[in-house]
């Protein structure tokens, strides 16, 4: 009821929204925590959405602004969810939620303050920061509501302190503490009606069929009907629909921002796995078939969650007998509620939404591991209090997408290079004061591939060398998309060009060849023979975190390949490829002629020796049909194999695709050796830049 009067709407409307989230979810629901009903933040929205469209439109009653904008949403959510696209709640990112939530419990405890107090002539409706200001100058006059309110929320968190102090004391009654903890707003409110209908009892003018509630010493809540007196279609026309337009989107990303999140938080506490699409579609249906009987936009209750939660529910069909009590307060209860003080259901929100604020200690953990998205929390959360919710929201959503793109936009990959790594237990460790080995430590060593930026945290002080001499190993880090290709592509020219020399300064036969922007050697200059760098024979690309490429990515590919042909020519470039994760991928780089020799290529490198990664056959051998099946597979025998069959793992016919970064820096240098000792035997007519090398 207390919501609901934020929600600028007769406190009836909370008891019908709640009955009609108890009384629905279950039946499409995946969680089985999870209470649907009124919540604090959605509510404001709802009220804001009220004054601001009645601004306008005069006419337009509050209950069916809220009833109107509940079946549109109810109805956009069912859409995405019977459609299977919830993954779109993960484009919103946690620190969004958290800052969204902070921001809201500050702006909506402002709001209660002059509420709690009694003061009037104060638009809780504005910004936050005005609110604030408004309040402090409005003190002198506060009046004896400040007594029902202040006590009410002292006591609040009195018992909620003691509570946890007794669960800490008895452990063993954990639980007991916990429900008691929990009872304390049903108790806060039993006393303070009884106190205020102490207080009233007496007065004449709030007796009968009309009462004069500014006959009370402080203000109460009033009559609240018996029964769904409001039940029926809600009013759809095109003026109310048009108004609302605006605020769909804000209304439905609330919807979704507080439903998932606590689901998926308590799925996890409880150890199951929600559906989002089918939360979804529950949220969407409940929404869109509660205003027929009177109910506003409604979504996921963290404080009731987490009462069902830990009075051990085992399905969601717990909600019908939740309902069964709402049922009954609306039918037998009513007129209990006449004496509610205003001030304490201020107390009651303003003890609620406390909760919502994120602690200091968890924005720290955001700082520790996200510096920008600290950044990002409280920037959302300024702009609500210095405007209004709404803004916050779109603030922080936009916020996430933008860093999510510069992330990509700006990205850097890794140039690798080898070391040698040997395994040590703590009973083996080595020595700390000569880095030596103690004795009984395996001394088997492999190769591994790590950044030689040390950008990853790395000892400075490990020794990482050259992989072989022109050789480049290039990590991609992020995923290889139109994008990021463009400081990728830069990135591996600028890398090449640095550890290999050119084989020549003019690269065209011809000087029209040369594009118009190239300027080309300066005149007179020479080759520096002095140069000890080699000459770039091969690249190897760590394919590890790319998951997609687009035509836009693998054009740039192209041209590099073309660039680097060029600063090696008369040679080619090799291009070796790691650890692909997608088949899509690896038809992508195939179309663009990556992974395998063409003819005319292979025609002239009679020497080829390519290296293949074998492993073991987990299925039945081929079909004797299946010829090209049959050439990949080959009876083991040969040192090093093991017993039985064996087939290649990614196949002949791409000899350039490999399965991790080592298996491809052996194909490489096993391809440069082959060429380099066939050219040392003068059988091929290589040109003069392989008889060269062989001296390098």
């Amino acid at each position: 009821m207390a919501y609901a009067l934020l929600a600028k709407l007769p406190a009836e409307y909370g008891l019908y929204t709640s009955f009609v989230g108890f009384i629905l979810y279950w039946a499409f629901a995946t969680s089985k925590d999870i209470t649907i009903g009124t919540v604090a933040v959605m509510s404001t929205i709802v009220g804001n959405i009220v004054i601001k469209v009645q601004k306008k439109h005069p006419k337009l009653q509050a209950p069916d602004i809220a009833r109107a904008l509940s079946v549109i949403a109810g109805a956009v959510l069912l859409f995405i969810g019977l459609t299977r696209l919830g993954r779109i709640v993960e484009l919103i990112p946690l620190v969004a939620i958290t800052s969204f939530m902070t921001g809201a419990a500050i702006s909506i405890g402002a709001g209660q303050v002059p509420a709690l107090m009694g003061i009037s002539g104060v638009n809780n409706r504005g910004p936050t920061y005005l609110v604030i200001i408004d309040t402090l100058k409005a003190l002198p006059r506060t009046k004896l509501d400040a007594a029902m309110g202040l006590s009410a929320l002292f006591l609040l968190y009195a018992i909620r302190i003691f509570c946890s102090w007794m669960t800490k004391k008895q452990p063993s009654k954990k639980k007991l503490w916990f429900f008691l903890s929990t009872l304390r707003m049903a108790f806060v409110i039993l006393l303070y009606i009884m106190i205020s209908w102490l207080a009233n009892r007496n007065i004449k003018a709030l007796k009968g069929a009309k009462p004069n509630m500014t006959k009370a010493k402080f203000k109460i809540l009033g009559r609240v009907p018996r029964g769904f007196q409001h039940a029926g279609a809600p009013k759809m026309d095109t003026e109310l629909l048009s108004a609302i337009a605006p605020d769909i989107p804000v209304t439905i990303i609330v919807l979704i921002l507080e439903h998932i999140a606590i689901s998926k938080s308590f799925g996890r506490i409880n150890n199951y796995v929600i559906n989002p699409s089918q939360e979804l579609v529950a949220v969407g249906f409940t929404n869109l078939i509660g205003p027929f009987l009177g109910a506003y936009p409604a979504t996921g209750s963290f404080s009731r969650t987490a009462i069902k939660s830990k009075a051990g529910v085992r399905t969601p069909l717990a909600g019908i007998f939740t309902a069964i009590i709402v049922l009954l307060a609306l039918y037998a209860l009513t007129a209990v509620f006449f004496y509610i003080p205003m001030a304490t259901l201020a107390a009651i929100i303003i003890h609620a939404v406390g909760d919502l604020i994120t602690p200091p200690n968890v924005v720290f953990q955001f700082w520790e591991t996200s510096p920008l998205e600290v950044v990002i929390f409280f920037a959302g959360v300024f702009v609500t209090i210095f405007t209004n919710i709404e803004n916050g929201i779109y603030v922080t959503i936009a916020a996430s997408f933008a860093l999510l793109l510069w992330r990509q936009l700006f990205t850097h990959g890794a140039l690798l290079g080898k070391v040698n790594i040997y395994r040590a237990t703590s009973d083996t460790i080595a020595h700390k004061n000569d880095g030596a080995y103690a004795p009984g430590a395996d001394s088997s060593s492999r190769e591994a591939y790590i950044p030689i930026s040390r950008k990853d945290g790395s000892n400075p002080q490990v020794d990482i060398e050259s992989p072989y001499p022109g050789i480049l190993i290039y990590r991609f880090t992020e995923g290889f998309t139109y994008l990021n290709q463009q400081g990728y592509m830069d990135e591996l020219v600028h890398y090449a060009q640095s550890i290999a020399r050119p084989t020549t300064l003019d690269r065209y036969a011809k000087l029209g060849d040369r594009p118009w922007n190239d300027p080309g050697p300066r005149r007179g200059k020479q080759l520096n023979v002095d140069d000890n760098r080699p000459i770039l024979r091969a690249i190897i690309l760590d394919f590890s975190a790319v998951n997609n490429v687009d035509v836009t990515s693998i054009q740039g590919l192209i041209d590099v390949r073309a660039q680097l042909d060029r600063y090696a020519t008369p040679e080619s470039v090799e291009w070796h490829f790691a650890s692909i994760n997608s088949r899509w991928t690896k038809r992508a780089l195939t179309t663009a002629g990556f992974g395998y020799i063409d003819r005319e290529r292979f025609a002239s490198r009679q020497h080829w020796n390519p290296v293949y990664s074998y492993a073991p056959l987990d299925t039945p051998a081929p079909k004797l049909g299946d010829a090209e099946a049959q050439d990949e597979i080959h009876s083991a025998g040969h040192t090093g194999f093991p017993s039985g069959k064996v087939t290649t793992v990614h196949g002949q016919n791409r000899p350039f695709f490999h399965i991790d970064v080592p298996a491809a820096v052996e194909s490489a240098i096993a391809g440069i050796n082959t060429k380099l000792a066939h050219v040392s035997t003068g059988s091929s007519d290589v040109g003069a830049a392989e008889l060269q090398t062989k001296h390098e």
